[in-house]
C-alpha cells in the first residue's frame, strides 16, 4: 500500500502460479479463516505489559488480507478490537525503548491509511520517530550507533530488519516524508554488510552462527517490504535489491522436496518450521509480482512452499510446528530442541502475509 492506495502488482513475465488454486488453499479461504480466528483471540503481551509484536505482525497481516479483498466486515472488527487501547487497554501500548516494542506503531498507521482518523496518526507516529531519538539514559554503545546515523535501537539481530524496516516505511508512506525510508534503507545495508553470509544467508547474530529459520524469514520479509517502499532512485536500494536476490537464490536451493524449510535452513535432518517457510514465501511472491525475481524460476517454488503449508493449519485455524519465540545461543543444539506449538502468533502473521501477497 503505497499513500493509502493498493498498487496492483502484476506478474512480469511467465504463467501465473499463483491462481487455480485447489478448494482449501485459495488465499481468500486460508486468509478468511485465519483472520477472522485472530479476533476473539486473547492479547499476546510482551513480559506481560505490551501488546507483542508478534500480535502486531498478525493483526497488520489480517488487516492488509482485509483491505485487499474489501471484506468491510473483517475491517471492522479489526478496528472494534483495537478501540480498547486508546481508553481501557491504554496500558498495552508499548514503551518505545526496544526494536520490539517500537514496531507496534505501524499498526495505527495501517488504521490511519484507512480511516483517516487522526487518533491512530498520532499514536504511530512517535514509535517511527523515537527510534532515531536518542534517550537520555543511552548507553555508550547506543550512542555510537546514533553517531553514525543509524537507530540507536541497532543490535545486529536478524530479527531488526523486519521490526525497524516496517514502523519506518509505515511512517514514510503516511508523511511522504523521505527521511524514513532512506534512514531504513540506509540502516538494511549495514545489516546487509554486517550479516549476510557468502551463501546468502544469516546468521541469527554476528556471535550466533547458525542459519535459523524464523530469523532468516525476519530479514527476507523485512527486505521485501524495504523494496516495495523504497523509491526506484534511492541510492541504497540496488545493494538491497543485491542481497535479497542473494538471499532468494539460496533459499530456492535449500528448499525441501516437499515445499518446507527447516528450523535450521542448512540442516536436512531438522524438522520442518512453518513460520519461517511462511516468512520466505511471502518474499518469494512479492519478489515474483513485483518483477525482482525470475517468475518461471521463482514462481514454482514459492506456489510449492504454499501448497506445503496449508495441512499445517488444523481446524481451529491455528498454524502448527510454529518454534516458540527464540532469543540468540551459541548453542547448535538449543536451534533443534526449541518447543513446536500451534497457533502462536509468530506462525499465524506470515500466513496472512502470504494470503495477502497471493492477492495484491
Amino acid at each position: 500500500m503505497i499513500f493509502g492506495i493498493f498498487i496492483s502488482c502484476k506478474q512480469k513475465g511467465g504463467k501465473s502460479y499463483f491462481s487455480d488454486f485447489p478448494a482449501g488453499y485459495t488465499p481468500e479461504e486460508v486468509g478468511k479463516k485465519l483472520g477472522y480466528h485472530f479476533i476473539p483471540g486473547e492479547h499476546f503481551l510482551h513480559g506481560g505489559k505490551w501488546i507483542h509484536y508478534a500480535e502486531v505482525c498478525t493483526w497488520y497481516g489480517a488487516l492488509r488480507f482485509a483491505q485487499v479483498i474489501d471484506d468491510k466486515e473483517l475491517i471492522r472488527q479489526l478496528q472494534e478490537r483495537f478501540e480498547p487501547l486508546f481508553t481501557t487497554e491504554k496500558q498495552y501500548q508499548p514503551i518505545m525503548n526496544h526494536v520490539d516494542l517500537n514496531m507496534f506503531g505501524c499498526l495505527p498507521l495501517e488504521f490511519y491509511k484507512i480511516t483517516k482518523d487522526k487518533r491512530y496518526y498520532n499514536l504511530g507516529m512517535p514509535y517511527a520517530d523515537t527510534q532515531w531519538q536518542v534517550p537520555a539514559d543511552a548507553t555508550e554503545e547506543e550512542k555510537v550507533w546514533a553517531g553514525k546515523d543509524l537507530s540507536w535501537q541497532t543490535r545486529l539481530w536478524i530479527d531488526d530488519m523486519f521490526m525497524i524496516t516496517i514502523i519506518q516505511a509505515q511512517a514514510y508512506h503516511v508523511t511522504g516524508d523521505k527521511k524514513y525510508i532512506e534512514r531504513a534503507a540506509r540502516e538494511m545495508v549495514m545489516y546487509l554488510d554486517e550479516l549476510q553470509r557468502p551463501n546468502g544467508l544469516f546468521y541469527h547474530a554476528p556471535d550466533v552462527p547458525f542459519f535459523w529459520g524464523r530469523g532468516n524469514g525476519w530479514m527476507a520479509a523485512g527486505m521485501a517490504e524495504l523494496l516495495l517502499s523504497t523509491p526506484e532512485n534511492n541510492p541504497d536500494r540496488t545493494r538491497i535489491l543485491d542481497g535479497y536476490r542473494l538471499m532468494m537464490k539460496s533459499l530456492k536451493n535449500f528448499q525441501s522436496e516437499n515445499g518446507m524449510w527447516n528450523q535450521l535452513i542448512d540442516k536436512p535432518d531438522c524438522w520442518a518450521e512453518t513460520s519461517g517457510t511462511a516468512m520466505f514465501t511471502y518474499a518469494m511472491i512479492m519478489g515474483v509480482k513485483n518483477g525482482w525475481l525470475d517468475a518461471e524460476e521463482y514462481g514454482p517454488a514459492a506456489r510449492k512452499a504454499w501448497m506445503a503449508l496449508i495441512p499445517y493449519i488444523n481446524e481451529n485455524g491455528d498454524v502448527t510446528e510454529v518454534c516458540v519465540g527464540t532469543n540468540k545461543k551459541n548453542d547448535l543444539q538449543y536451534y533443534y530442541d526449541r518447543p513446536r506449538i500451534a497457533g502462536d502468533y509468530h506462525g499465524q502473521a506470515p500466513v496472512l502475509w502470504c494470503a495477502f501477497a497471493l492477492l495484491f
